[in-house]
């Protein structure tokens, strides 16, 4: 097959697919031990992912090479957990949203990846999650957004099974660093934590390492990035990443992109969080830059690029060939800079770890409804999902219906508020739900009230529920934590008979520290112990 004909099978676009490796990135720094490093998340190699597929469909090396860029991309399942998270119907034109999550994974299972990641005393060991990114892209394609979560958020991983060998992975007893998830089985693991976090439906997960950041930054000639002093990310004990750059504007590629992407000592406070606002910066001057300049055009610069990227890219059956990430990346390229919002799970300390807030809920709530965080047209109707139509599965008489109902008022601030299972349940028989009961053995933390239900078989009746309660359909939702319908009442209903629907506020928080994809004048702001 001529190379004409490897570019009908996988559409050429040369350009057009530079465009897309932008959209992916990641953190850190520091050994892979589950160590914190203040807030945020670690090394941003997932930027390669993308892009490996753009260029792949120009690399133009004949079928034979357009087979053997296929076998580099290893697959896994998308979903180790029991949750399914309803898929979003689509608008009145036949669209819907677009899920991707992005995770860096802090393996060094590999020479260049020890090399290039340190921390030697980990070659081998159980790789950490240690960058995890959610791309949401509209249902309109007019705006993507983009949610980082620090790798050190506490989180409860679900129940996971590893599909090759079938080792079941219990559900964490209590909560546990983020990243850890991808120890249980895999990146579907992490998956299957994140939907169960923010009820939000992943349709794609792309997982890439440290070598693949290089070999992107290589290939794209340099991405701009900004210090307002003279920066080296290095201490006294020999913590950093080892990034020295002088004040104001710099391409950085290969190692020094890579340094640039783990430096937490010499940003700001010296936290994740600052990294994660150093990474933000990097990836949308990767995207205006991949726009602007047709530094990919070379058909060597594209064919070794494609040959990097695809050996360290692992994604989902639905992922798992260079024509369906080609088809993602013209998806991706709809949107421009100046529609695409950066932004990072807002969260609060919890000792030496930290914990989403209110606002995440938010943040995920408007990600959920794909309501725009750009600032553009927030009165814009939001996708419905699946939990908005009415059950396939009907109803049984809601005397015929157990409930248990838990008390989950408990708060990090507050503590339970007495009595509250008692009183929904008797409000439930009120409303002829004979045999709810509450379940007076011990107190739950839950932000919002939720029903939740086992089975396809008993959703009819969960929605039944939450309908007498004056709960929204979204209230409802599938787990197999537990064995029946069950109500818990969550810290928004601590009082009172009547259920009030929080105010919608489709705001997004300014916890998020949202970063617009078109802002060229972001600099990051060097800690005066780290600059020379």
């Amino acid at each position: 097959m001529t190379q004409n004909s490897v570019q009908e099978a996988v559409p050429a676009a040369e350009a057009e697919d530079e465009d897309e490796a932008a959209l992916e990135e990641g953190s850190g720094e520091g050994p892979g031990d589950g160590r914190r490093a203040p807030r945020k998340h670690r090394v941003l190699r997932w930027s390669a992912m993308v892009l490996a597929v753009l260029i792949a469909g120009t690399a133009g090396a004949g079928y034979v090479y357009y087979r053997h860029l296929n076998a580099n991309i290893e697959q896994q399942e998308l979903n180790l957990g029991d949750q399914k998270i309803p898929e979003p119907t689509p608008n009145a034109a036949g669209q819907t949203p677009l899920n991707i999550l992005l995770i860096g994974s802090d393996a060094r299972d590999s020479k260049e990846n020890q090399e290039l990641g340190g921390a030697r005393e980990t070659f081998g060991s159980t790789p950490l999650a240690d960058v995890q990114m959610l791309v949401h892209l509209s249902a309109d394609r007019s705006n993507m957004s983009v949610v980082s979560m620090p790798r050190d958020t506490l989180v409860r991983i679900p129940k996971c099974t590893d599909p090759d060998d079938g080792t079941v992975y219990p559900a964490s007893d209590g909560r546990v660093m983020t990243n850890q998830s991808l120890g249980h089985g895999g990146p579907g693991c992490t998956v299957a934590t994140w939907q169960e976090l923010t009820g939000i439906h992943i349709d794609h997960f792309l997982m890439v390492d440290f070598a693949g950041v290089v070999s992107m930054a290589d290939a794209i000639g340099g991405v701009p990035v900004c210090v307002d002093a003279n920066i080296h990310s290095r201490d006294s004990q020999g913590h950093g990443s080892g990034l020295k750059l002088e004040k104001g504007t710099h391409p950085v590629k290969g190692e020094q992109a890579l340094q640039w992407l783990r430096t937490r000592y010499g940003f700001e406070d010296g936290s994740d969080l600052a990294r994660a606002k150093a990474q933000h910066m990097y990836m949308n001057a990767m995207v205006r830059e991949l726009r602007e300049n047709a530094t990919l055009s070379n058909p060597n610069k594209l064919r070794r690029l494609a040959e990097k990227a695809t050996e360290a890219l692992t994604v989902d059956p639905g992922l798992n060939s260079v024509k369906k990430l080609y088809d993602l990346s013209t998806e991706l390229r709809k949107v421009e800079p100046e529609h695409i919002t950066m932004t990072t799970m807002p969260n609060r300390y919890v000792g030496a770890r930290v914990e989403p807030t209110e606002d995440a809920e938010q943040l995920f709530r408007l990600v959920r409804e794909d309501i725009t965080l750009d600032g553009g047209d927030t009165k814009k109707k939001a996708v419905p999902t699946q939990e908005d139509q009415v059950p396939d599965d009907p109803a049984a008489e809601d005397a015929e219906i157990p409930v248990l109902v838990r008390n989950g008022t408990r708060t990090d601030t507050l503590g339970a508020a007495p009595g509250r299972a008692s009183t929904v349940a008797e409000l439930l028989v009120d409303e002829g739900f004979t045999r709810a009961v509450a379940d007076r053995s011990a107190s739950l933390s839950e932000r919002t009230t939720v029903v939740r239900y086992p089975s396809a078989d008993l959703e009819g009746d969960a929605a039944a529920v939450a309908e007498a309660l004056g709960l929204a359909p979204g209230a409802v939702r599938r787990s197999t934590d537990v064995s029946g319908v069950t109500l818990v009442v969550g810290a928004d209903w601590r009082e009172g008979t009547t259920y009030k629907a929080p105010e919608k506020n489709d705001e997004v928080p300014e916890t998020a520290e949202a970063l617009n994809g078109a802002d060229e004048k972001a600099c990051m702001k060097v800690n005066p112990a780290f600059t020379w």
